[in-house]
C-alpha cells in the first residue's frame, strides 16, 4: 500500500474537523507534522519546563503521585518512569471486539491532534512516533470496551500508549501483529515513555471524539441518501411534488429541514405550478420526509463545533502550561460535549431509519404504492402467486429500525461513581460513540435495502414517471444487483448495496 497519499493533513498547522479524521481514517489522507520551529520549540518548552519541575521535587499529580484516588500515594523520582509504564500495563484489560483499522486511525489523529496543543508535556519525538505509526498504518489494535469516558478514555487509550512502547497488538499489513514485530519490520523503535508522557496519552477523550467525528461524517452522507431516497419514493408512487415547493419551508425556516426539500426538489425536477392528478397529500413519511431529516442536517450544524473543539483542544490532566511550565489540575478529560454529540446523533439517525421503513411499508403494498405489485413481487404470470419478493425484507428492515431506535437511550445519564469513587460523576463518551456508530450501521443496512426496493419498483414502473436521479441511482444498482424476478435470496444483494451506501459510490449530488 502507497503511504505517500495526498492531499497532506498538517497537524499543529490546521484545525481538524470531521472530514479530516475521516479521510485519514479512510487511507484517503496522509497525516505529517507542522515543520515550524515554533511549533516544535512549543511542544519541546513543555517538555522541558516539566522536567525541571520533576527536577526540583515538585509534586506533581500522575508523575510524582499515584493515580486517581491513589493521588496520596507519594512516589519518589527514581520510581517515575517505572509508575509511567505501569499506568499503560495495568490499564491493559479491554474487552470486547476491537475497533476496526479505520477507527483505530481515527483514535491515532485525535489523539496526535491533542498532544500538538503543546500542553501535555511530551517529548516532540512521542508526537513523531505516533504520527510515523499512522503514516506507516501500524494501528494500535485498541478493544472497544472498558471506557466511561472520564478520565478520559484510559483503557482503549492504553494501547495507543502501549504500542509506542512497543508492547501488545497492531494492525500492519492486514495482520494483526505484535507492535514489536510490526515497528521492527518497518524500522521503528520503541520508546520508553518519560514521566506524565503515558498518562498524557492516556488521559483524554481521543476515542470517544474520534468515533464521534466518524459518526458525523456518515451521518452527513446519509441525510443527502434519505432526501435521494425519498425522491425515488415519490416518483415510484406517483406522489404529489409539490409537497416539496420551498415556499412550504421559507415559511418555516429551519436550514436543514430547507436544505433536504431542495435535495428532493431538485430530484424529482419539480416546478413550480405543475398540476398533479393524483392524491392530494401523501402520507407522511414522503410529506413529511423533510422535517424528518432536517433535523438530523440542523443538528450537524452544532454538532461540528463542539467535535472540532474537543478534537483540537488539549484533553489531558495535568496540562503543563508551555510557556510557565505550571501543572494545572482540572477534568479537561471528561467527554461530556463527546457524548451529547454522540446521544443527539443516533437519535437523529434512528429517526432517518424510521422514516425510510416507514416508506418501505409504502411501497411493498399495493394499497399504498398506487398500483405496484403486493411485495414487488417481479414474477410473471399465474407464477407470480408462488413468490413473495420483498415480504421478508421488509421485516427485516423493521428489526434492523427496532433496534437502531432501541439504542438511542442517552449514555450520559447512566454515569457510574467508579475507582473508589474518585471518578464518582462520568460521562460515558465513549459508550455513546461506539451506539451512534451501531445505529448509523443498522441505518444504513435499513438504507440499503429501501434503495433496492425502490430501484425494483422503478423497473417494475418501467422506469415511467422516474426522474433523472431515480434512473442514476436505479443503474448504479443494476450494475451490481439484477433484477428480482423470481424469489431467491437477498442478503448478498443488501451487502453489495450496503458497501456502495459506505463507500459513497452511489451517484449523489450534495449541491
Amino acid at each position: 500500500m502507497n503511504v505517500h497519499r495526498t492531499p497532506v493533513i498538517l497537524v499543529g498547522a490546521q484545525r481538524l474537523s470531521p472530514a479530516d479524521v475521516w479521510a485519514v481514517a479512510q487511507g484517503t489522507s496522509r497525516v505529517a507534522l507542522d515543520g515550524s520551529a515554533a511549533f516544535r520549540q512549543r511542544i519541546e518548552a513543555g517538555s522541558g519546563l516539566l522536567g525541571q519541575r520533576i527536577a526540583a521535587g515538585e509534586r506533581i499529580y500522575g508523575v510524582t503521585t499515584g493515580f486517581g484516588e491513589s493521588v496520596v500515594t507519594e512516589v519518589p523520582v527514581h520510581l517515575t518512569d517505572e509508575l509511567s509504564a505501569n499506568l499503560v500495563r495495568f490499564h491493559g484489560c479491554g474487552t470486547g471486539a476491537l475497533f476496526s483499522q479505520t477507527e483505530a486511525a481515527a483514535v491515532l489523529l485525535a489523539r496526535i491532534a491533542s498532544l500538538s496543543a503543546g500542553w501535555s508535556g511530551v517529548r516532540f519525538e512521542v508526537i513523531e512516533r505516533l504520527a510515523a505509526l499512522l503514516d506507516l498504518r501500524i494501528l494500535p489494535a485498541i478493544p472497544s470496551e472498558g471506557s466511561v469516558g472520564a478520565s478520559g478514555d484510559l483503557t482503549p487509550l492504553s494501547y495507543v500508549a502501549a504500542v509506542v512502547m512497543g508492547e501488545r497488538e497492531v494492525y500492519s499489513g492486514g495482520e494483526v501483529l505484535p507492535a514489536a514485530e510490526a515497528m521492527r519490520g518497518a524500522g521503528i523503535t520503541p520508546i520508553a515513555l518519560a514521566p506524565k508522557e503515558s498518562l498524557a496519552i492516556m488521559n483524554g477523550t481521543s476515542v470517544s471524539v474520534a468515533l464521534t467525528a466518524l459518526a458525523f461524517e456518515r451521518a452527513r452522507w446519509l441525510a443527502r441518501l434519505a432526501a435521494a431516497l425519498t425522491a425515488l419514493a415519490s416518483d415510484v408512487t406517483r406522489g404529489n411534488p409539490a409537497h416539496f415547493d420551498p415556499r412550504i419551508f421559507a415559511a418555516k425556516p429551519h436550514p436543514g429541514q430547507m436544505l433536504c426539500a431542495s435535495w428532493i426538489a431538485q430530484d424529482i425536477e419539480y416546478q413550480q405550478g405543475t398540476v398533479h392528478q393524483g392524491r392530494l397529500q401523501d402520507r407522511y413519511s414522503i410529506r413529511c420526509a423533510p422535517h424528518v431529516v432536517g433535523v438530523l442536517i440542523d443538528a450537524l450544524d452544532w454538532m461540528k463545533p463542539w467535535i472540532e473543539t474537543e478534537l483540537n483542544g488539549a484533553s489531558d490532566n495535568p496540562l503543563i502550561d508551555p510557556e510557565t511550565g505550571d501543572p494545572l489540575f482540572g477534568g479537561n478529560f471528561y467527554g461530556g460535549h463527546a457524548c451529547f454529540v454522540a446521544d443527539g446523533l443516533k437519535n437523529a439517525t434512528a429517526n432517518v431509519a424510521d422514516l425510510l421503513d416507514r416508506q418501505l411499508a409504502l411501497i411493498c403494498s399495493a394499497v399504498t404504492s398506487n398500483g405496484l405489485p403486493e411485495n414487488l413481487v417481479g414474477a410473471d404470470g399465474d407464477g407470480c402467486r408462488a413468490h413473495h419478493g420483498f415480504k421478508a425484507m421488509q421485516i427485516a428492515a423493521s428489526a434492523l429500525t427496532a433496534e437502531a431506535l432501541k439504542a438511542t437511550m442517552p449514555a450520559s445519564v447512566f454515569s457510574r461513581s467508579t475507582e473508589n469513587h474518585n471518578q464518582d460523576k462520568v460521562s460515558m463518551s465513549t459508550i455513546a460513540a461506539r451506539d451512534s456508530l451501531r445505529v448509523l450501521e443498522l441505518t444504513e443496512t435499513v438504507a440499503a435495502i429501501c434503495l433496492l426496493a425502490l430501484v425494483q419498483a422503478v423497473d417494475l414502473r418501467r422506469g415511467e414517471g422516474c426522474h433523472v436521479r431515480s434512473r442514476l441511482l436505479r443503474d448504479a444498482v443494476r450494475a451490481k444487483v439484477p433484477f428480482n424476478d423470481r424469489d431467491r435470496r437477498q442478503d448478498g444483494d443488501i451487502a453489495m448495496v450496503k458497501e456502495m451506501i459506505q463507500r459513497r459510490t452511489l451517484p449523489l449530488d450534495f449541491n
